[in-house]
């Protein structure tokens, strides 16, 4: 998986600065020493400040040079939760008009949709794509496909997981229409009704909603908002529950945006294999890392067909894209017979367009421009968030993907919160559609997926402000 040129030095400051060594207003080499250091061009190092500025790292002091920013630290940790294993029936308190729907005749400033705003989508790259494809294909895209997908795009599939070493067996694979039908597909291989399954907590509500119309009971994992996913408290569910299944987001994870460490996941992986559990790895975020490398699946540890991953281009590409897919592991006979009985084909035009922007340079050049895009968003939204909340107001900064997660001070009356928003006409996702539990009533996320136009801005700032 390619990086970007300047992350050779970034790093190397990013981690000094994490560690003490370089103190808020330290002076940073000048970029024609850090030239002649990397043997690299000046637009590199540039670039390389640039994105530490974006992430509130670095300040640009004129005609002096780059300092470590005097900035206090935005994020403040969030109380971890008091959890233990308790089994739960799935029923969802019914309040989504908060998360996905706009009412009529009201225009709203909206960070409640996980999904890329209009201005961020290539919009030229894939409609020339999609008539390419039409023009070459013509009446051949109108006929059924194969029912697991076309087999060029799912070897392309395979070629680009191979470069962040996960390895999947085309055999195993499924094109599927989108990420969540992925998720039916994988919860209803595995479980019947009745089963009880371990969802990590919170757990985005689209994941908690087709949890309930299976009829599976849950054990939620509580998140550490510093570690993410807590292994010791999966272990002890495991150890005294019939846990069938557990479905986690290791990468980037939706609210909170963290991230799973290799330890962890093969931690995770052990604790699979001791117990039986099949591991339902959401990895749709996992190509949106705001730095470094790549992250890893759990699939990548994997050897037993106990994992079953997905993921789908809704996320990178559009929401319209609806074009996702699941590798099944040692459960693909029982998957495949669900995904034919749901609908044999997924949309030929939007199989021909994936696999073609896949087999060129297309797809990884607008990733790598969408991820920096996402990474400014999400240090400037935290900046806007900080700057304009009540004090002990906490957040969460995340390593990559869309999503913020923002704690308000306890005594904050959350209703008449969501009231102001609604008259200023902004919409964020409270938190307590993240959880079968009601736990989370302090909560809500910040998706940071589009433009931050003049009025989204002003949109947060007064909601900042009547919360006080």
């Amino acid at each position: 998986m390619k990086t970007y040129k300047f992350e050779v030095f970034t790093t190397v400051i990013e981690k000094n600065i994490r560690e003490g060594i370089f103190k808020p207003g330290h002076k940073l080499p000048s970029v024609r020493e850090l030239r002649e250091q990397y043997q690299t061009s000046i637009s590199t190092i540039q670039n390389g400040y640039e994105y530490l500025i974006i992430r509130g790292l670095v300040e640009s002091v004129p005609k002096s040079g780059y300092y470590v920013s005097n900035r206090l630290e935005l994020t403040t940790p969030q109380v971890k939760a008091k959890h233990r294993p308790v089994v739960r029936d799935a029923i969802f308190k019914h309040h989504l008009g908060l998360t996905t729907s706009l009412r009529a005749g009201r225009k709203f400033s909206e960070f409640n949709v996980a999904a890329p705003g209009d201005l961020l989508i290539p919009q030229k790259l894939l409609l020339r794509t999609m008539q390419q494809v039409i023009r070459e294909q013509s009446a051949g895209l109108l006929r059924y496909y194969p029912s697991n997908g076309s087999v060029e795009l799912k070897n392309n599939i395979v070629k680009r997981a191979a470069a962040y070493q996960a390895v999947i067996n085309p055999d195993e694979l499924l094109i599927t229409d989108g990420a969540l039908q992925a998720l039916y597909i994988s919860l209803a291989a595995v479980c019947e009704a009745g089963d009880v399954i371990a969802v990590e907590s919170p757990c985005v509500f689209s994941v908690l909603e087709v949890i309930r119309v299976l009829n599976l009971k849950v054990i939620e994992i509580p998140i550490d908002p510093k570690t993410g996913f807590d292994v010791d408290f999966f272990k002890k569910a495991c150890h005294n529950n019939a846990v069938k299944a557990a479905v986690l987001t290791p990468n980037f994870h939706n609210p909170t945006g963290l991230t799973l460490t290799d330890e962890q996941k093969m931690a995770l992986l052990s604790i699979a294999h001791r117990y039986n559990v099949a591991l339902i790895e959401n990895d749709i975020y996992g190509d949106l890392n705001f730095h470094g490398q790549r992250p890893s699946t759990i699939k990548r540890f994997d050897d037993s067909g106990l994992v079953l991953s997905y993921s789908s281009y809704a996320k990178t590409l559009a929401p319209g894209i609806r074009l996702g897919w699941l590798s099944a592991g040692k459960f693909m006979q029982r998957a495949e017979q669900i995904k034919f009985a749901l609908g044999s084909t997924v949309s030929p035009l939007y199989q021909e367009t994936v696999n073609r922007l896949l087999s060129g340079s297309s797809y990884e050049r607008h990733v790598r421009a969408f991820r920096m895009q996402l990474a400014k968003n999400a240090y400037f939204a935290i900046n806007l968030i900080a700057a304009n909340f009540p004090e002990k107001t906490s957040i969460i900064t995340p390593s990559g993907g869309y999503n913020i997660w923002v704690k308000m001070p306890d005594d904050t009356d959350m209703t008449y919160f969501y009231d102001q928003c609604e008259k200023i006409g902004v919409r964020f996702t409270p938190g307590y559609t993240f959880s079968f539990s009601g736990a989370f009533d302090k909560n809500f996320r910040v998706v940071f997926a589009d433009k931050f136009s003049p009025k989204r801005i002003e949109a947060i700032k007064l909601a900042g402000q009547r919360s006080r």
